[in-house]
């Protein structure tokens, strides 16, 4: 079940030892989530669930007219009116409790399932309630075994590399999820996993990252090759993805 006593505006401001979002996430691994998602898109409608501020929702907007979105901070929800205007519906709301109003052909739940009280509960409505008959659902999480969590663990910053830190709790995460981690949990809530990857080879952290894009050392082509070595070494990846289909 879904805490309620948790306060999930105060849960998306930074804190003294970590950002909630990286100009890293905002540059590099937006695009790219994009990227990895365009041959699965299916066309017709997208739900974003977990939309934040709306920078990737208007990345979303490239590829799709009919979006909505729910989000749980008022706060969030009310910059990201800011910044779209009319052009998406936002709902407000708990994925735990909100009612919707009908199926989607494509549903996005991107660094997000990790602050879920009750992960599988929500996949399991992803899967028997929201998504489409022919819909694809796409889902992606930090990965427990980014390079620069292992090295974290090896400098003895964390304990292990599915560790959940401090400041990772006050911005509401509940854990950190590997691959088999995460298709364990989709399998588990009804869903058919069709494809899994990762996404950008990360051997820093994402203010390392954010220091090293405000300089020329890092390249496009850089850049690129860390993507393409993510195609080859998803358990290396910054992030890992999973695109699902509806299960039986």
């Amino acid at each position: 079940m879904s805490d309620e006593s948790r306060n999930y505006d105060t849960e998306i401001l930074d804190v003294s030892a970590r950002r909630y979002a990286y100009n890293f996430d905002f540059d590099v691994i937006h695009p790219l989530m994009l990227r990895s998602f365009e041959p699965f898109f299916r066309s017709g409608s997208l739900l974003e669930l977990g939309s934040y501020k709306g920078d990737f929702t208007q990345r979303l907007l490239e590829h799709h007219t009919d979006i909505t979105c729910v989000e749980a901070s008022g706060t969030a929800i009310a910059e990201s009116i800011e910044k779209i205007g009319d052009r998406v519906s936002f709902i407000s709301g708990l994925f735990e409790s909100v009612v919707l109003p009908r199926s989607y052909d494509n549903i996005v739940l991107t660094h997000v399932l990790e602050h879920l009280d009750d992960p599988v509960r929500v996949l399991r409505r992803i899967n028997d309630e929201w998504l489409s008959d022919t819909g694809r659902f796409f889902l992606v999480c930090p990965n427990a075994n980014a390079p620069s969590r292992q090295i974290a663990v090896k400098m003895g910053l964390i304990d292990h590399n599915a560790a959940v830190t401090e400041a990772e709790i006050d911005h509401g995460h509940r854990c950190t999820y590997a691959l088999d981690t995460l298709e364990r949990d989709a399998t588990q809530g009804g869903l058919k996993v069709i494809h899994r990857s990762g996404i950008f080879f990360k051997a820093l952290a994402n203010f390392q990252w954010d220091r090293l894009l405000q300089t020329d050392i890092i390249s496009p082509a850089y850049l690129e090759g860390c993507y393409q070595l993510g195609q080859q070494y998803p358990d290396l990846c910054s992030s890992i993805l999973l695109v699902c289909e509806k299960g039986n």
